[in-house]
């Protein structure tokens, strides 16, 4: 790599990763923090160099627990290791650490190094300076399950090296100085054949024979008893020059050389081909599973071309055609007789046992690599797994084959989609650096569009190169226009990919499986599926769906499909599916009701819509609900505007305002109040017009779409007909007029909100229109005035339990101290506001609080409690997209 270092003040920073996770200027560790952020930093070195989405950064970090806001959780431990000195960069695909000063990669140098060494005094230097990089466990501390499993690949690359490293030293006479490292390691990995040989080796060489030979017959012993087999070969052969006997001459039958050519143009998959098993002396068989076109194949054919040399013995390959859209599986007898043929064997048995048992007796000792690919289910390939503990084998299919998991001990390798980096990669490796980087807007949009499949990129890239002068925004134009249609070919049909996988479900899960297309929702819950469906079943027809690889658990009881298996499965969808929707969309609609009355219980009543809604215990519940379930509820309201169900779709938005407030989701607001509108016009109910009016007022307000804001308003006071109502647009027009600087003009709206909730009567919204009035006389210079009413307002709202209006008055009430010159006062009114925010999960007024708290603090010369305060606020707002906010603060903060 030729990466730039990450620095700090012009100085370099060194990584370390092969032991506890530190990061060193000049022999000094900087302060990198808890094991979170540690694991933040490790998450980014690991990918050396390229851009990490946070979604992949949250899944890495904390696995199937993410905290309630861990986006935002994120932004704020970068923000600490930016601090700390690292320059960690924000790019289009997430975040990115350019530096290649990581103890991890000097080790594999070294270790590249010393492997194509020929002088064996060198490589054993290079390969003990490598080792001594090693602090300890790799990535010591770090604890979830995706740094778990790195853990064991790195520890696995470790203990490869070592092996390496021994093999020099016994080259080089020192096998009696390695002896106690040996019988060490053996005890900690009896069946390891490679190190026994090693051991035995040494002791050989050290004059002790017989007790080499003892050990290779404990060895012997232990392997036919757990494993029932021999030592292999190699071992074998050791064994026999200790003996002073020449080892028996190599089988002559045919080496059979079957592989297919690989795919010229593979791209990544770097950890998948780091998880296939190096070839070994124990039976491994790999199950590459995926979804149809995500590369199984490509993947096996790869591995097994650059570790072709591993098999002198030969390479076995036949597709068995499990999901062949024309034709059937190919059955075990006609797969073992091509094996069979392939190994010399001239008229090979009809009967399946019989053809399986000789199969198995000429690879017991051989070392020979076995591709299966594209396999229906596990009795098709049972029979095809060969008995030697030498051999290798590679299994492709579209389903999970928990029978080889289970039965056979196979690891699983799972292909998930190529990410962004990936997939440019593989279309400049098609289509060449300056045509894509020409168009670099439209090749982002191209790469989204293919959604990392790389059967759809190779149909985009085909489709590019035989059409040499067609602009890339050409295809780019068409597929937005013809998702599917785009991405078929004479060669390759994404629709019937797809099918073929549909063809071994029951008809409950191909049911299932359109209906999930219908809604359009990137992941739902195992309850919404319930919902959906009707079904009490609904878990098991969710299992096949997975282990046809057709949707993901991405998170425990969460499910997501691929944009474009979606887009197929809503074209498959059953013709008659308006019940299920409508149940769908109201298990949505009724539970964020009851979630909207448990944020603010205030709030009018209005009545409930029909749905059977999932249990909320507390705001607590609610808000875990609204967060977990939020891209499926925007789904939800889009599905009913699509249907035409504009009470349903009306009543979305108004469940969803609260929760909208206390997340800051502005920009989400404008969209979800104008789909409202939209239905409110079509019901042409007064009541629900004037809401959304007021609602899209606010919101656009909120973005700095002023002017919009200010017609929606106006045209919400102009429909309203209640008190009450008026009351309500008074309030949201005092609100906007003080975000466009008219505090005045806020002050008069305040005041006639107030008037009017005096008049019903409605202590509750009195208490608020008692600090909204007296926040704006604050504002406005009138201290005195304006501490009277929040006064007033403070006991109301302790009197009546209302902690959101105790919370806002508590702020109100910071600011008048502070510009009253009563700082010590104002620290305990914000501190008292932010503890009941953060009681509430109100992360948007939590974020202004903040802003105004490190404004007094900063005041009273406590500066970097104020600057951990601001930055705090900075993080938030910047979460929530508040941009003028964010600015602000910023400015502080440079």
């Amino acid at each position: 790599m030729n990466l730039e270092p990450a620095v700090r003040g012009g100085a370099s920073v060194d990584f370390g990763l092969l032991g506890g996770v530190r990061a060193r200027v000049g022999g000094t560790d900087l302060d990198i923090g808890h094991t979170r952020r540690r694991s933040v930093l490790a998450a980014l070195l690991l990918e050396a160099g390229r851009p990490v989405p946070a979604e992949r950064l949250v899944d890495r970090v904390w696995g199937e627990q993410p905290p309630l806001r861990a986006k935002e959780t994120l932004y704020g431990y970068v923000s600490k290791l930016r601090s700390a000195g690292i320059d960690i960069q924000r790019r289009p695909g997430g975040y990115l650490l350019e530096t290649d000063r990581v103890d991890l990669v000097e080790f594999r140098a070294l270790v590249e190094q010393a492997r194509g060494e020929r002088d064996d005094e060198r490589a054993a230097e290079l390969y003990d300076r490598a080792l001594r990089l090693w602090r300890g466990d790799a990535l010591d501390g770090l604890d979830s399950p995706w740094f778990d499993q790195v853990r064991q690949s790195l520890q696995a690359e470790r203990t490869a090296v070592e092996l390496d490293r021994n093999d020099v030293a016994i080259r080089l006479g020192r096998h009696a100085a390695l002896l106690p490292a040996l019988r060490d390691a053996t005890q900690a990995h009896p069946l390891d054949e490679r190190l026994a040989g090693q051991l035995v080796l040494a002791l050989h060489r050290s004059g002790r024979s017989s007790e080499a030979l003892q050990h290779y017959d404990a060895l012997r012993r232990t392997l036919a008893d757990e494993l029932g087999t021999d030592p292999g070969k190699p071992l074998q052969d050791l064994y026999l020059q200790l003996l002073g006997q020449q080892p028996a001459a190599e089988n002559t039958r045919s080496v059979p050389r079957q592989l297919p050519a690989p795919q010229r143009w593979f791209t990544g998959r770097e950890k998948e081909i780091a998880d296939l098993a190096e070839p070994s002396s124990t039976v491994v068989i790999t199950a590459i599973g995926g979804a149809g076109g995500i590369g199984k194949t490509a993947l096996a054919l790869h591995w097994a071309h650059q570790h072709v040399d591993d098999f002198p013995d030969g390479q076995l390959y036949v597709n068995l055609r499990g999901f062949d859209p024309v034709g059937d599986p190919v059955t075990p007898q006609n797969a073992l007789r091509g094996f069979l043929e392939a190994l010399g064997v001239g008229d090979p048995p009809a009967d399946l046992d019989a053809q399986a048992a000789l199969y198995r007796s000429l690879l017991a000792d051989k070392r020979v690599l076995v591709l299966l690919d594209n396999a229906r289910d596990t009795s098709q390939v049972t029979p095809l797994l060969p008995g030697g503990a030498r051999c290798t084998v590679l299994i492709t299919s579209r389903l999970q084959l928990l029978g080889l998991l289970t039965a056979h001990g196979a690891r699983s390798v799972v292909l998930d989609v190529l990410d962004e980096h990936e997939s440019r990669a593989f279309l400049v490796s098609r289509l060449g650096a300056e045509r894509v980087e020409a168009e670099p807007d439209v090749t982002r949009e191209l790469l989204e569009l293919c959604g990392g499949l790389p059967l759809a990129l190779s149909i985009i890239a085909a489709r590019a190169v035989t059409q040499p002068d067609l602009p890339l925004s050409a295809l780019t134009e068409e597929l937005k226009e013809q998702r599917l249609d785009a991405l078929d070919d004479l060669s390759a049909d994404l629709r019937t990919v797809f099918a073929c996988s549909l063809r071994v479900l029951s008809p409950e899960a191909v049911e299932l499986f359109g209906l999930i297309g219908l809604t359009s929702a990137p992941d739902l819950s195992l309850k919404a599926i319930t919902a959906l469906t009707g079904r009490t079943a609904t878990r098991r027809l969710l299992r096949e769906l997975e282990a046809a690889h057709l949707v993901q658990q991405h998170r425990v009881g969460r499910y997501r499909m691929h944009d474009l298996v979606r887009l197929y499965a809503a074209e498959v969808a059953p013709a008659r599916a308006d019940a299920n929707l409508k149940a769908f969309i109201g298990y949505f609609a009724a539970t964020a009701h009851d979630g909207d009355r448990l944020i603010e219980p205030h709030r009018p009543p209005i009545t409930a819509p029909v749905g059977a809604a999932a249990a909320l215990a507390d705001v607590t519940a609610a808000m875990d609900w609204f967060d977990a379930e939020y891209e499926s509820l925007l789904a939800a309201q889009r599905l009913a505007a699509e249907h035409r169900w504009h009470d349903v779709a009306w009543h979305l938005a108004w469940a969803l305002t609260n929760y909208h407030l206390r997340r800051g989701h502005a920009a989400e607001d404008i969209a979800v109040w104008g789909i409202a509108l939209g239905a409110a016009d079509a019901l042409g109910d007064r009541f629900k017009q004037v809401s959304a009016h007021k609602f899209l007022g606010m919101a656009l307000t909120d973005v700095g779409r002023y002017d919009e804001g200010d017609h929606h308003l106006r045209q919400a006071l102009e429909l309203v007909e209640d008190d009450y109502g008026k009351a309500a647009a008074h309030r949201a027009m005092a609100w906007a007029m003080e975000r466009r600087g008219d505090v005045a003009g806020a002050l008069v709206h305040a005041q006639a909100q107030l008037r009017l909730f005096r008049a019903l009567g409605l202590e509750v919204r009195i208490a608020e229109a008692l600090n909204d009035v007296g926040y704006r006389m604050a504002r406005l210079g009138d201290h005195a005035g304006a501490e009277e009413h929040c006064r007033e307002a403070l006991a109301l709202n302790k009197e009546l339990g209302h902690v959101d209006g105790e919370a806002a008055t508590s702020d109100s009430l910071g600011y008048i101290a502070h510009h009253h010159g009563r700082d010590a006062d104002a620290v305990e009114h914000y501190r008292h506001a932010l503890k009941l925010y953060r009681q509430l999960d109100n992360s948007y007024e939590e974020a202004s609080v903040l802003r105004h708290f490190g404004d007094v603090l900063a005041a009273l010369g406590r500066h970097e409690q104020a600057r951990d305060a601001w930055e705090r606020a900075l993080t938030l707002f910047r979460a929530q997209g508040r941009v003028e906010d964010a600015d602000g603060v910023l400015a502080l903060l440079t």
